[in-house]
């Protein structure tokens, strides 16, 4: 038994250890590749409001509350428009005496909708007792996903192929992908001035018409950047 033990471990250690002695060399590349895409803005939001002042801060806040309740009741009557209350507030008014005059409340409805026409249908009635404060056009957050998800897809496919690029052109036997990073932005031009130029009429008429409104467009644009290593 001691013989045959003898003979197995020398058989071990007679075995040759096979190494690498040419281990592959990489080298890090870092570079970054990026698409972009113009898209129609899709949703319109805006916010309008009412200051009155009274005497008596409890029958302020009821006006407030009948104006903001009159114009949710116009609201209902357009399904492709979401009308809701924003901000009320009230604050104490000082004559010159610094001893309290009165009181000023403020009240505001904000408006979302993608149906444009109807959202300025809504918007000019609503002007006969409210002003309007802001317009603003962008892209609705479900758009901008489907968009986004189609992007990065293209986004990925355009670093692989730059990677290829880089391989071929270093005439690498292959690469290895170290990092990769996504990044989004979503890009809008100033809008037209012809918007708050008639936005400012409206403000001032008793009975609006009822405005057409165009968007206009937004950019999206999606980074993909990383580091690769060649193989030599």
């Amino acid at each position: 038994m001691l013989k045959k033990a003898l003979c197995i471990s020398l058989l071990a250690l007679s075995t040759p250890v096979l190494a690498d002695h040419n281990p592959p060399q990489y080298q890090r590349i870092d570079f970054q590749t990026e698409v972009e895409k113009e898209i129609a803005n899709d949703l319109l939001t805006a916010t309008l409001s009412i200051e009155l002042n009274n005497k008596n801060p409890s029958l302020l806040a009821k006006d407030l509350t009948t104006v903001t309740n009159d114009a949710l009741k116009l609201g209902a009557a357009y399904n492709t428009v979401k009308l809701t209350s924003g901000n009320q507030q009230t604050y104490p008014i000082y004559n010159e005496k610094n001893k309290l005059d009165g009181w000023r409340g403020r009240a505001e409805i904000q408006i979302s909708s993608k149906d444009f026409k109807a959202a300025g249908e809504l918007i000019s009635q609503l002007q006969s007792k409210l002003q309007l404060n802001n317009l603003n056009f962008s892209v609705a957050p479900e758009t901008r996903r489907e968009l986004e998800n189609q992007l990065i897809t293209e986004a990925v496919t355009a670093f692989k192929t730059r990677a290829d690029k880089i391989k071929a052109a270093w005439n690498a036997k292959g690469y290895k992908l170290i990092q990769m990073n996504l990044g989004t932005t979503n890009n809008q031009p100033p809008q037209p001035m012809y918007m708050m130029a008639r936005a400012a009429k409206m403000e001032m008429a008793d009975a609006a018409p009822a405005a057409e409104y165009a968007g206009g467009q937004s950019r999206l644009n999606v980074q993909v950047s990383g580091s690769i290593e060649l193989e030599n």
